[in-house]
Formats: structure tokens, sequence, C-alpha cells
């Protein structure tokens, strides 16, 4: 896997821009995640850890 960054829109000669990271699906489904969950994201030095949002 790859972080990927991409231009998001530029705003008054400001550029911004996203983080995206492509999941095997495998992986997700491993995880009990689907397409719309809600997550929330814990980053660490040298790791993130995705989980489901609690309502």
């Amino acid at each position: 896997m790859k972080i990927i960054k991409e231009k998001s829109r530029t705003y008054k000669d400001q550029a911004y821009y996203k983080f995206k990271v492509n999941l095997p699906e495998m992986k997700l489904d491993d995880a009990g995640f689907k397409e719309g969950d809600e997550l929330e994201c814990v980053a660490e030095k040298g790791k993130i850890v995705l989980r489901k949002k609690e309502n």
C-alpha cells in the first residue's frame, strides 16, 4: 500500500491536499468494516489505527 497525495482544491492561491490509502477489500472484511462506516483515527509514531466510531 502507498500513501497518495491528492490536491483537493485551491483557495486564494493556497493549495489544499488530502491523503488517501487504498485498503484491500479482504482487510476491510477481516476488520468488519463496510462502505459507509464512520471511522475514527488514532495516530502514533510509526502507525495509524482505524476503528469504527462509537455513536
